[in-house]
């Protein structure tokens, strides 16, 4: 071996040189490695790892083709050569004036999205994790990206917190992530003045607000005008604010806690307040837990947002015809 490849391989760089080379942050990097074997480093007498040459130029040219939409599960077994003549290839299509029909044949499917998301949680990686959702929004188109990869995402991070694998801090970092993401997506819709109004929020004593958020971008990519309060709301003020915005109908999520008498009574006390063409629709992981209390309300239980969005049109259906 000459002296210049022997030192291409020699592991001597510290992982913060390595991420800035790389334009990769430690985190990810630490991820990759353990996830996909990307690199293998070796470790200093001090135990910090050390990587070559060789190892930088692979991971600068896997992150290059992640960002031109590449999944990294397809990368990983590669060699330096193929991953450099592959980065060409999408560098030239790039430049190329766009087709007129569809643009990629090698779509990610959701699953694909949804297990590298879950990485850049796991990594607390949140430009990364925003870099995806945003490749996934346009990819699958926004419903899909909500049903297939926003949605499953929180529950798996939901799971994995409960057993003690993740921390608040990750579910935290999701969630931003995916509020950020669905407010670009909802700034670019623009309804119409006779749209149908909604008004989105979590009652009194539920304070897990992404579930209402997933709601509000579903309703309004149904085309309703959305009022989003947030969580944590007292019945009087959700009905003020519908009967203020003339709303057709109110949203609710319920999350956590599961067994909250307040619920119950603040449920009760919001259909009291509301005018009687008003529909209520509650959701979450959580509804199941107040199926009495729903029924006594007149509100209608939804299980998922496919039912979310059946029940949209018929509200805004029956509401054309009246």
């Amino acid at each position: 071996m000459s002296d210049r490849n022997h030192e291409s391989e020699s592991k001597r760089h510290p992982i913060q040189v390595v991420s800035r080379r790389s334009g990769l942050s430690p985190d990810v990097l630490r991820a990759w490695e353990k996830r996909y074997g990307l690199v293998s480093p070796e470790r200093s007498a001090g135990g910090r790892r050390l990587y070559s040459d060789s190892d930088v130029e692979r991971l600068r040219l896997v992150r290059e083709a992640v960002s031109g939409g590449r999944r990294v599960g397809q990368l990983a077994d590669l060699s330096v050569d193929e991953l450099a003549a592959l980065v060409e290839e999408d560098r030239r299509e790039a430049a190329a004036p766009l087709p007129a029909g569809p643009t990629r044949e090698d779509q990610v499917e959701p699953a694909g999205y949804l297990t590298e998301c879950l990485d850049a949680v796991r990594a607390l990686d949140g430009d990364w994790l925003r870099t995806l959702f945003g490749r996934a929004v346009i990819s699958l188109n926004p419903n899909t990206f909500i049903d297939s990869v926003a949605t499953p995402l929180m529950h798996e991070i939901g799971q994995l917190w409960a057993e003690g694998r993740l921390t608040p801090g990750h579910e935290h970092l999701a969630s931003m992530a995916i509020r950020a993401t669905l407010a670009e997506v909802a700034a670019a819709l623009q309804p119409s003045n006779g749209s149908p109004r909604i008004v989105v929020a979590t009652p009194s004593g539920q304070r897990h607000g992404i579930g209402a958020t997933l709601v509000a971008a579903t309703a309004q990519l149904e085309g309703w005008f959305v009022t989003h309060l947030g969580e944590d709301l007292p019945a009087a003020d959700i009905a003020r604010a519908a009967d203020q915005c003339d709303a057709r109908a109110v949203a609710l999520s319920i999350t956590y806690p599961a067994d909250d008498p307040n619920v119950v009574n603040e449920l009760r006390m919001l259909r009291q307040a509301l005018s009687n063409g008003v529909d209520i629709l509650v959701g979450g992981q959580a509804v199941d837990c107040y199926s009495e209390a729903l029924t006594a309300a007149g509100a209608r239980k939804i299980d998922t947002l496919s039912e979310l969005r059946a029940a949209l049109r018929e509200i805004n259906g029956s509401s054309s015809q009246s």
